[in-house]
């Protein structure tokens, strides 16, 4: 075991609670493998275009946020705020072992399922009955290079293919009707370029595009953002996220070389807007964290926390804009909203306004909230111009944004310029106001809806060059924010305006959101409290006690003529972290599959 994996695992075991420890283990390759149903297959799939997923069925669930803008919005409404009481749990299934993230795809009234380290499950919808389970055979030192290779949170479809990103950096194909794998393509060599494919691609216009977190190993090649044909694997084009030495913005990483750039990760989905066939992906802190053990605090070192909108077609990325300079492990690659909207930023309750912003003009903007800070950014997702910004939680890291050029200026307090010596309370802390459990925005109400949490850490830098052992660079010990007396909270904000039109708060960390057409917001936590929310008033509706942290993505579709909810339990990382600031939640960390219906 390298040093690396160590520090690693030493981390997590203080991180989190025993429960969610337990939960964590690595799957063991050679124990029996769960009850799999070979040859089932599933009559009666329509092939899924292009068309369908720019447009799909209210039925179906067909990408990670079910749009392409990412909205986490269903228009399904056969349950709705006034009869969503009568919600019952109609089935439910086990999982395997390993970090538990996945997001359930729907078509046709079928549900596959991502299962940890690579497995995925085809499912009726209605019933729960397996249709067919498709193991990938992954190599024997996988969890030797990669610290955490089973999370898996989503996965796409084209035509009949179930097409997914793997453990060992292959994207490949798997005939939806069968489970049988048609066809893979290697991304990275592993051994060279290990790069932690977590997060699963999105399909646009035929072409299976897909980024990852460039870790371990954190060189610049493994830091790629990759198209390849959605019928055929073959790659289309290669982006890398740090420049090149002699590429526009290699000077911003002052002079260190090629090999010595590390870590831009693009870990999770992104977005695309068709009518400009841009990609919006968002990319993660540098290795090491703090930028005086690289070329010094002065330097951006582009492409990190940052927004870039890609060329669809070329990968050339076409705009970036950078939301603040990272010493902290605080990444920014979270889901971004493409909404149609008015720009009426409140000046009594938006922090930072561009001074051209026309109060009321209608927009095409990118918005939500990016990164860790908790920070909301509203850009032009046309040109990436800066449009507002504010605070959502307590956040000591950003001191100000110029409003008319969008640059950031950090707190200089909390800059690192030495290892140890005392330590620096930084707000939020790596758990983030905000990660990856993804948000949604309802066109009902014209609010985008939050997961976020109220921390801070301690921290103080440990390294004064980089050390692939040690991939941050820091030490830290998490707590409360100053004040705060709740952990957890979902917060409304409005698109338009900025201002913050209801706010929930509870003990337990929170976590992924789901809007429907019925007015109700779904949503879960760290204890295993998965509820139901009013839209407009955040009330709570519904709730019901599933025993481990709801670490899945919920969706909502319809099968039979009838809408089901489902939601996954398990361990994950983040919500391992923040359980430890709440060590009563005592969730078993079980990964499981919940499906509801109203009785």
């Amino acid at each position: 075991m390298s040093r690396f994996h160590r520090l690693f695992l030493s981390a997590l075991a203080l991180a989190l609670p025993a429960a969610a420890a337990v939960a964590m283990q690595q799957p063991d390759r050679n124990n029996p493998a769960p009850r799999a149903v070979e040859g089932t297959s599933i009559t009666g799939l329509t092939p899924v275009t292009d068309a369908m997923i720019a447009n799909p069925d209210p039925a179906d669930w067909l990408m990670w946020r079910r749009t392409w803008n990412s909205w986490g919005y269903s228009p399904l409404k056969q349950v709705d705020t006034k009869n969503v009481k009568k919600l019952r749990m109609v089935w439910a299934r086990g999982m395997t072992p390993g970090l538990q993230e996945g997001t359930p795809l729907v078509h046709n009234g079928i549900l596959f399922m991502p299962n940890p380290s690579d497995v995925i499950q085809a499912i009726d919808g209605a019933t729960g009955e397996l249709k067919w389970e498709y193991r990938r055979k992954l190599p024997e030192d996988i969890t030797k290079v990669f610290p955490v290779p089973s999370i898996n949170r989503t996965i796409a479809i084209y035509g009949t293919t179930i097409i997914d990103t793997s453990a060992d950096d292959f994207v490949y194909g798997v005939d939806a009707a069968t489970g049988k794998q048609t066809w893979e393509t290697q991304i990275l060599d592993y051994h060279k370029n290990a790069a932690q494919q977590t997060a699963g691609p999105l399909i646009v216009n035929g072409k299976i595009i897909s980024g990852r977190g460039c870790e371990p190993k954190g060189g610049p090649d493994a830091c790629v953002i990759v198209a390849h044909d959605a019928t055929t694997g073959k790659e289309i084009w290669r982006t890398r996220t740090i420049p090149r030495p002699g590429e526009p913005n290699d000077e911003s990483w002052g002079g260190l070389p090629d090999e010595a750039r590390w870590h831009v990760g693009t870990w999770m989905v992104p977005s695309y807007d068709p009518e400009l066939n841009l990609v919006y992906f968002g990319t993660s802190v540098t290795s090491p964290a703090p930028k005086f053990a690289l070329a010094g605090n002065d330097k951006q070192y582009l492409y990190h926390n940052s927004t870039l909108a890609l060329n669809a077609d070329t990968g050339k990325i076409v705009w970036f804009y950078q939301h603040v300079v990272d010493h902290w492990d605080l990444d920014h690659p979270f889901e971004r909203y493409l909404i149609d909207t008015q720009v009426a930023p409140d000046p009594s309750k938006v922090a930072w306004i561009n001074p051209r912003v026309k109060p009321g003009e209608k927009r095409k903007v990118l918005t939500g909230i990016p990164g860790k800070t908790g920070i909301v950014y509203t850009l032009d997702r046309a040109t990436g111009e800066f449009l507002w910004a504010t605070p959502t939680v307590y956040q000591t890291v950003v001191k100000s944004i110029d409003g008319a050029t969008g640059k950031v200026t950090v707190n200089p307090d909390s800059i690192f310029t030495a290892t140890g010596g005392a330590s620096k309370l930084i707000c939020p802390n790596s758990n983030g106001g905000k990660n990856w459990e993804a948000g949604a925005y309802s066109p009902l109400t014209g609010l985008m809806y939050f997961p976020l949490q109220n921390t801070c850490a301690d921290i103080i830098a440990t390294i004064d060059k980089p050390v692939l052992g040690n991939l941050y660079g820091m030490a830290s010990k998490a707590k409360l924010a100053p004040g705060a007396t709740n952990l957890g909270t979902v917060q409304a904000i409005n698109v338009a305006k900025g201002t913050i039109d209801w706010k929930y708060e509870q003990h337990f960390a929170t976590m992924s959101l789901v809007a429907t057409g019925g007015g109700l917001l779904f949503g879960g936590d760290v204890a295993g409290h998965f509820r139901a929310f009013d839209q407009k008033t955040g009330k709570v509706l519904w709730e019901v006690m599933l025993g481990s942290a709801v670490t899945g993505y919920p969706v909502t579709y319809m099968a039979g003529g009838k809408q089901y909810v489902a939601v996954s339990t398990g361990a994950s990382l983040a919500s391992g972290g923040t359980a430890a600031l709440t060590p009563d939640a005592r969730g078993a960390g079980n990964n499981s599959l919940f499906v509801f219906a109203l009785e």
